[in-house]
């Protein structure tokens, strides 16, 4: 990784030297060019395998064995294993049954949210050491610009992240990886480029050429629709984009050409901001058998309702627009949506607009999976705001609170709606 102008930084023991293949003191060949990365700010920190990671950290009898980590029933998937498990093909998203099928010795453990939540708490504190400019992606990735931060950190960007990677390694117990570049689109790119423990910077004159060979799916925000679509048109390599003009790409591509067009340039303006606004709050559930029978949609569509409402209370946001999900049997992704409400941080409003989407479906449909969204999200200042026409609009607020402060107390169980009874089901 180094230009041979030196000097380097040992990213082990934290030794500065001239060039060398390895570092006299520790004979460590990791290493960081702090003159090739001089001008470099902005970075994007992701943790390696976390959760399996953390759990390998708490058990040492793991150390050594393939980890998966993810739902172990019949519509189990992977939701990450570890590195080891990984030469063996298993890979996230996969379904649980493929990945036992390709490494039959892994020990499998169901996610445990809250302890790796903790463990994210731990790593954004000491990111939040280094900048106030971090700006979180999930629980174990984030964006971060040192810009100006050398006389806090006592070093330019690049010395500061090898010190912090050492640290998260050494007190935290898990390792990350590292990308640095000059915006947020080619640090991310960077950081999968040497996992695990990767240190990876992408240079202002370097990017378009190293840019041009990559698949269009690497841009940013291109799934695998958009990138079947931008191979249908022609543009198959990124570099396939860079030979035309922007207006081209605007003419050819629609609204998100001129983006695309210019993220293949390595152009991308986007500030590191530690307010970035959350798009949706959600809660979903993937069922063992697919579900065809409405009342027992309907149950489940309800439970999610309520969960979502909580986690808006929470947040202190509340939902002007609802969507629901539905993944059908082919894996197919069935969305309706909603938008233009009142604010609202109640379960019953929430419902009361997705459950007409549900029944609007044609009937005998089975699903593998359903869920539901708050979107166009507001602070909750305003929420649920009473008029004339709605004079109970008091007492269903009261109500709502009463339900959750049970729920907070006494578990989620502690209040059931009548709707969410089954049919039959003995009462306790």
């Amino acid at each position: 990784m180094s230009d041979g102008a030196g000097p380097v930084l040992c990213r082990d023991c934290l030794t500065r030297r001239l060039d060398a293949p390895r570092c006299p003191r520790c004979g460590s060949p990791r290493a960081v060019d702090l003159g090739a990365t001089a001008n470099l700010d902005v970075a994007h920190v992701d943790c390696d395998a976390f959760y399996a990671s953390v759990e390998k950290r708490d058990d040492p009898a793991l150390r050594d064995k393939p980890l998966i980590v993810g739902g172990s029933g019949p519509r189990g998937v992977v939701s990450t294993c570890c590195y080891l498990a990984r030469t063996f093909g298993v890979r996230s998203a996969m379904p649980m049954a493929r990945a036992h099928a390709l490494c039959p010795e892994a020990v499998v453990l169901p996610p445990d949210m809250a302890k790796y939540a903790r463990v994210g708490q731990e790593i954004r504190a000491l990111m939040q050491g280094l900048t106030p400019l971090v700006e979180p992606l999930s629980i174990d990735e984030a964006f971060l610009d040192l810009t100006g931060c050398e006389g806090a950190n006592g070093g330019g960007a690049a010395e500061t992240l090898a010190r912090f990677a050492r640290r998260v390694e050494q007190e935290i117990g898990v390792t990350v990886s590292v990308g640095l570049s000059y915006c947020k689109f080619l640090a991310k790119m960077a950081s999968e480029l040497d996992k695990p423990r990767g240190f990876a910077w992408l240079r202002r004159e370097e990017a378009k050429a190293w840019l041009a060979p990559q698949g269009v799916g690497r841009l940013w925000g291109v799934g695998r629709a958009g990138e079947a679509k931008l191979e249908r048109l022609g543009f198959r390599l990124i570099g396939d984009l860079q030979r035309i003009d922007e207006k081209a790409a605007a003419a050819r591509l629609g609204d998100d050409g001129r983006r695309l067009w210019r993220l293949a340039q390595g152009i991308d303006e986007r500030r590191v901001s530690p307010d970035r606004e959350t798009k949706s709050i959600s809660s979903e559930t993937t069922f063992d058998v697919d579900v065809g029978d409405r009342e027992e949609l309907i149950r489940v569509l309800l439970a999610h309702c309520d969960r979502v409402a909580a986690r808006l209370r929470k947040a202190g946001l509340a939902a002007g627009g609802v969507t629901l999900k539905l993944r059908l049997p082919d894996f197919s992704l069935r969305t309706r949506s909603r938008a233009g409400l009142p604010p609202t941080q109640l379960a019953p409003r929430l419902f009361a607009v997705a459950r007409p989407l549900l029944e609007a479906q044609p009937d005998g449909a089975a699903y593998r999976l359903i869920g539901v969204a708050a979107t166009d999200l507001a602070p909750a200042t305003d929420a649920d705001e009473g008029d004339l026409l709605e004079g109970d609009s008091g007492r269903e607020k009261s109500r709502e609170t009463a339900i959750a402060a049970l729920r907070e107390k006494f578990g989620a169980a502690a209040v059931e709606r009548g709707l969410a009874f089954r049919a039959g089901r003995p009462k306790r």
